[in-house]
């Protein structure tokens, strides 16, 4: 089976994950959501390059290289997904599949500004509300593009 490298890209405040409002984002860690989306990679046949990153240039930086590198890219842009053009033209610019990931349905928490993603024109999947599962199934999708 042919390999496939795929980008897996965390925004801000996800390196707090079981620290931070767990009652929203549960007790596991980044570190055990990055071994699930090796595990479940390896599984599909992809090769997942898993970062995490608090600073916009960065991840801007990130999602040019999955474009010059036409690499499929799991996106959990967090509070950037609502406000950040230049994560939204990073986006643009992508050439193969993009799905875009949240761990909580933004549009189901009281915070009216979380209803709006910027990123969510240049995905081919949304996949929210359904915790470290939703990388699982945005995986899934990537394999089978």
């Amino acid at each position: 089976m042919q390999r496939r490298d795929v980008m897996v890209l965390n925004g801000p405040n996800l390196n707090r994950l079981g620290v931070r409002q767990p009652e929203i984002y549960g007790t596991a860690t980044l570190a055990d959501l990055a071994r699930f989306c090796r595990e479940w990679g390896d599984a599909l046949g992809l090769t997942v390059r898993f970062e995490q990153t608090n600073h916009e240039g960065v991840m801007v930086d990130l999602l040019n290289e999955a474009a010059d590198g036409a690499l499929p890219v799991v996106l959990n842009a967090a509070a950037w997904t609502h406000y950040s053009y230049a994560i939204a033209d990073a986006c643009a610019q992508l050439v193969a599949p993009l799905v875009e990931v949240h761990l909580s349905d933004p549009s189901s928490r009281p915070e009216v500004w979380r209803h709006t993603s910027v990123v969510t024109p240049y995905a081919s999947s949304v996949i929210a509300g359904r915790g470290f599962d939703g990388y699982r199934l945005a995986l899934e999708h990537l394999a089978g593009a």
